[in-house]
């Protein structure tokens, strides 16, 4: 079930509409293509959504042909957003909105404490159900991306997890032997080297050959390296 603040404004309370309308008789308008876009534009987030819009305070003309953008293109509107809309025929009057854009969603916690140190299994992490725009900037919201990372502080069960709390496992340690494999669309050859830094999962690091010849190789195994031509 879909769940906006506005609707449940309409439905429920018809002193508040008519608060609305008397700012502005075309509000409702403005205010129903706002919301439209915004549901469109965040529905990807989830089924249940939760929309509150802030009137106009000012009395303006009325936004004939309503076309509402996000100030920040691109981004996936969450929390409070401001939305502008361009009215008439060619476009030239913009006003601005400020709205709340909610979705009630699944985020992991940890189910046991976790030290520093130690990796993430999936048994440690159990799911939530909340508003994910109540939730602390760059919080994890996948389990994937969770599991095997190490924790960089002493952490508590049923906390939201946030990126910084985490880091990769190395996946190759300073010094250690690694293989480097040279991969092109019709060869494949493997050389043993020496890792100059550690590094995790996606990290490009240095690796000098026995030749003395450094290169910088890209970490996607456990003591194995790609360089791709």
């Amino acid at each position: 079930m879909r769940l906006t603040r506005f609707a449940l404004q309409l439905s429920l309370s018809m002193l508040g509409f008519m608060t609305i309308a008397t700012a502005s008789a075309d509000d409702t308008e403005l205010l129903q293509t706002v919301h439209g876009f915004l549901h469109e534009e965040a529905r990807a987030l989830g089924d249940e959504l939760v929309i509150e819009l802030h009137p106009p305070s000012a009395r303006l003309p009325a936004c004939e042909f309503p076309e509402p953008f996000l100030t920040r293109p691109g981004e996936v509107p969450l929390g409070r957003v401001s939305v502008g809309v361009r009215c008439g025929t060619d476009g030239r009057q913009v006003r601005y909105l400020q709205a709340e854009v909610g979705v009630v969603g699944e985020y992991p916690v940890l189910a046991t404490p976790l030290s520093t140190g130690e990796a993430v299994r999936r048994d440690h992490l159990e799911m939530r159900s909340g508003n994910l725009a109540d939730l602390p900037n760059r919080t994890l919201l996948d389990i994937d991306e969770i599991v095997g990372q190490v924790a960089t502080r002493p952490l508590a069960p049923g906390q939201p997890l946030q990126a910084h709390q985490f880091r990769s496992l190395p996946l190759v340690e300073r010094n250690q032997r690694v293989v480097v494999e040279a991969r092109g669309s019709s060869f494949r050859v493997s050389r043993e080297g020496q890792a100059l830094e550690p590094g995790a999962l996606g990290d490009r690091i240095r690796v000098r050959f026995d030749s003395r010849e450094v290169v910088t190789a890209e970490v996607v195994g456990e003591g194995t390296l790609a360089v791709d031509f």
